[in-house]
């Protein structure tokens, strides 16, 4: 995959001795030492990450961690103390003037919580302003902010006004406002978070689905986990300005880093983060050519299985179990087939799986190809929800160095 922004050593500190504050922070000085010995806050602390294009990054954290203000340090906002922030190689933590004005007029749109439409102005001039104001004439401007619209779908509510709006349609608004400047990177701020909890899950499925056609490089922050979950393509957990865990959504409930990630993670839903890749294992197929009930039954003593695959250049026809060849009468094993199996895709989430497994037969996993990759046995589901949630790995450092 292609880095679209990379971020590396990157610090904000508000306050008057900002170096002052670096060298302790150098030194293993913590961030309310630093507040009480220099009076400056550290807002940001040697973040690093890489983010690629077409990814949904998800920066989740509680108020005051500081995922606002790193945020605003993407966009040239907030001036970073140090370090680096690369979109497509140019810097936006050492541009000014004209190229950082540049880079946010070709690179760069924002999506505010509060999304400020103004009343006065129909929907279309609303999604149009942010080009207005880079100097883009109105014939163009009216076209991007109709496609812009069109994409959230309001295009029929162009001419309206926004009071006559809901309040998550008025968001939309919001959002196709930050599209229509057709930026590489959409910069989302809490965008949802004002909406009530039904109109925001709508909201959030709109994204994903929006997302699959645009492909857009998104950092999206947030303080609900459930909403990084189901968002983010990759997750950073922030604590104190830090980033404590950057990984999937499995790898953050999966394996918390630390008590501070398994607090967040202990009540979440397994099976709705959990992915069929989790519990699959090898197929261990048999080729349908001249295969023989004889066969099929030794191919399973030897791999101890009660249910085998059999496929055809790669692609399951069917599933043979062990029950149905003992009872066979001939010895051609397609007589004792099952061509009405379940199937699934090693990204299905784990609760999707349950009416699958109620027919009894080993899931088969296959790819985009339709290719066999795996298969889920049922109780390998239920083992897996069954199992206590893993404990973080500074605690399983700690009790293996004891």
């Amino acid at each position: 995959m292609t880095v679209k922004l990379s971020i590396r050593n990157l610090y904000k500190i508000f306050g008057d001795s900002p170096e002052a504050a670096l060298q302790l922070l150098e030194k293993g000085r913590t961030k309310e030492e630093i507040l009480a010995e220099t009076g400056n806050t550290v807002g940001v602390q040697d973040v690093n990450v890489d983010i690629e294009e077409g990814e949904i990054f998800v920066v989740m954290g509680l108020s005051g961690s500081g995922k606002s203000t790193l945020i605003r340090m993407l966009n040239g906002l907030i001036p970073p103390t140090s370090g680096d922030i690369l979109i497509d190689g140019a810097n936006v933590a050492k541009a000014e003037g004209e190229e950082l004005r540049s880079i946010r007029r070709e690179k760069i749109a924002m999506v505010f919580q509060h999304f400020a439409l103004f009343p006065h102005k129909t929907v279309v001039d609303n999604a149009a302003f942010g080009l207005k104001v880079k100097g883009v004439g109105a014939t163009e401007r009216r076209e991007r902010a109709m496609r812009a619209l069109e994409q959230v779908g309001l295009g029929a509510y162009a001419d309206s006004y926004p009071e006559q709006l809901s309040g998550g349609m008025q968001q939309r608004v919001g959002l196709a406002r930050g599209l229509a400047a057709e930026p590489e990177v959409l910069l989302m701020d809490e965008p949802f978070g004002a909406l009530d909890p039904l109109i925001r899950r709508d909201m959030q499925d709109e994204l994903i689905q929006l997302q699959k056609k645009l492909n857009k490089t998104i950092v999206f922050i947030t303080h609900d986990l459930n909403e990084a979950l189901i968002l983010g393509d990759k997750i950073a957990i922030m604590k104190g300005g830090r980033f404590v865990q950057v990984g999937t959504a499995e790898d953050i409930v999966g394996d918390p880093a630390d008590d501070y990630v398994a607090a967040f993670t202990k009540d979440i839903d397994r099976s709705r983060v959990f992915k069929a890749r989790r519990v699959a294992r090898p197929a261990e197929p048999l080729e349908r050519a001249g295969l023989s009930r004889t066969e099929a039954l030794a191919a399973m003593e030897r791999s101890g299985r009660d249910a085998i695959y059999v496929v055809e250049d790669g692609v399951p026809v069917g599933v043979l179990t062990y029950r149905d060849l003992a009872a066979a009468s001939g010895d051609d094993a397609a007589d004792a087939m099952v061509a009405a199996f379940p199937k699934t895709r090693e990204t299905t989430p784990i609760n999707d799986l349950y009416a699958l497994a109620e027919q009894g037969l080993p899931i088969a996993v296959v790819d985009g190809e339709g290719r066999l990759t795996g298969v889920v046995e049922p109780r390998a589901i239920f083992a897996e929800l069954g199992k206590e949630p893993d404990a973080p790995r500074e605690a399983a450092t700690a009790v293996a160095a004891e």
